[in-house]
């Protein structure tokens, strides 16, 4: 099969953009990760502290700088900033052609603040610029998370001329307000008289776990109505963002005088594509999710489930609202109390990363 005829392929011609999520120095040294990017498509990277967790507790890899961290006195913290730092800027460098044809839309590795964090704004804004300066490459991005709190700090690193990647958004409601967050960051960074052509930024909507929580509660509801609306709330849910991102950024008028003084439209991104019920398949978040301006960050068994047998027709986002929304007013009349999914959904998020950061803080203050 031709490089032009694969799915990744017919996804970038659709408009969506292949990024692995997933990141390790075994995967920067080998070589693996410039095989990826030459021979499945992958444009870009995104790291999360449940990534660095597996990368670090794993092999050997990271022993000699370990050694070297100790030596220097370092702390758990440091020791994993440190290394993590180090290996972002790598995986930028190992991007740096993807960056420079792609005018900086894609070749983009992300690395995400400390999730303990997440309800506090100014120390996210503060290890946001300490992040973007010592990994010191263009094509790098600060994940944020989109809590309440740290709305605000996505607006003043965006204002301060730093890329990010918004994460952790479960809901419309929130989405709504990252784009908010995200129009207010570029009209600062325009008054602060930043090139806007050189901050781009993504929002990274979870997919998978939509549909874990919901049909967890379909189950406890049980009944045919309820049954028969398993594994769709994911995809509209996504399919609904994608709505709003038309409504609030594509043809927004806020949006267009900043797209006149040369901003970047901040993409969608699909994150948690990784399919958790076996019976679904295993493309389905990538399939159903594929249109203009997006990203779809996956991890690799995600994207060798794509190459080896994805379907992609096309634009499958571009005029479904109506569809998704008819799927949510179902959810409703069989008693699903969405507000109460997102807010659960958006503190275990934060919840999870940070048991993966505490984790692999104990493991590297062990070893030190």
């Amino acid at each position: 099969m031709s490089s032009s005829t694969t799915p990744v392929a017919d996804l970038a011609a659709a408009g969506t953009s292949v990024w692995l999520d997933d990141l390790s120095r075994d995967r920067i040294t080998s070589g693996n990760l410039a095989d990826l990017i030459a021979g499945s498509g992958v444009v870009g990277v995104t790291t999360n502290p449940a990534i660095f967790a597996s990368a670090m507790s794993k092999g050997t890899a990271y022993d000699e700088q370990i050694a070297e961290l100790k030596a220097a006195g370092a702390d758990a913290t440091e020791a994993v900033f440190t290394m993590a730092v180090d290996d972002v800027r790598n995986a930028c460098g190992v991007f740096t052609d993807v960056y420079r044809d792609s005018a900086g839309v894609d070749g983009r590795v992300s690395i995400e603040v400390d999730p303990r964090l997440a309800e506090n704004r100014e120390e996210t804004v503060a290890q946001a610029k300490s992040l973007r300066e010592r990994v010191g490459a263009e094509n790098v991005m600060i994940k944020i998370p989109a809590t309440e709190v740290c709305l605000p700090a996505i607006t003043e690193v965006l204002g301060a001329g730093i890329s990010v990647n918004v994460t952790l958004i479960f809901s419309v409601a929130r989405y709504r307000q990252v784009i908010d967050a995200f129009l207010a960051g570029i009209e600062l960074a325009k008054a602060n008289g930043h090139d806007l052509s050189t901050i781009h930024s993504v929002a990274s909507f979870f997919v998978s776990r939509v549909d874990t929580e919901i049909d967890r509660r379909l189950d406890e509801t049980g009944g045919n109505d309820a049954l028969t609306l398993k594994g769709k709330a994911g995809v509209a849910n996504a399919r609904l963002a994608y709505e709003a991102f038309n409504d609030l950024l594509v043809t927004g008028s806020r949006w267009r005088e900043l797209a006149a003084a040369g901003a970047n439209v901040q993409r969608p991104l699909w994150a948690s594509t990784s399919v958790k019920n076996p019976e679904y398949s295993d493309t389905l978040y990538v399939t159903e999710l594929a249109g203009p301006h997006t990203v779809n960050t996956m991890p690799e068994n995600t994207l060798e489930a794509t190459l080896d047998h994805g379907v992609i027709t096309g634009d499958t986002l571009t005029g479904t609202g109506e569809d998704a929304a008819e799927v949510f007013r179902a959810l409703e009349g069989v008693d699903i109390d969405l507000d109460d999914v997102f807010r659960v959904l958006e503190r275990e998020g934060v919840e999870k990363f940070v048991s993966s950061w505490t984790d692999l803080l104990d493991v590297i203050g062990a070893r030190l």
